[in-house]
């Protein structure tokens, strides 16, 4: 899940060149954010369409079954507590006196 940021091209800000404007930056996250949560969505549909090959009876492993659950759930996990940090530090920027 960490090796998803090189996927979406994000770069360090240390090799970023020049300050980037703010309009580039929204674009650059909102793709991220999008990227990332489309990746959570296929990790849920690959591990709901191995269990329902499971219980069809099809030739699929069991162990192949609860690693594909366990990504899934993992980035579900992952997904909630980003959100949740997000929403924290909003929640903090608005409590600082002016």
């Amino acid at each position: 899940m960490i090796d998803g940021a090189s996927r979406v091209g994000l770069t360090p800000a240390a090799a970023a060149p020049g300050p980037a404007k703010p309009a580039v930056v929204q674009k650059q996250f909102a793709a991220f954010l999008k990227e990332a949560l489309n990746n959570v969505n296929d990790a849920q549909i690959q591990a709901d369409a191995l269990t329902e090959k499971l219980v069809r009876g099809e030739n699929v492993q069991l162990h192949d079954v609860m690693i594909a659950a366990q990504k899934a759930s993992i980035a579900l996990q992952l997904t909630l507590e980003i959100r949740n940090k997000a929403i924290e530090a909003y929640q903090e920027m608005m409590r600082m006196p002016l």
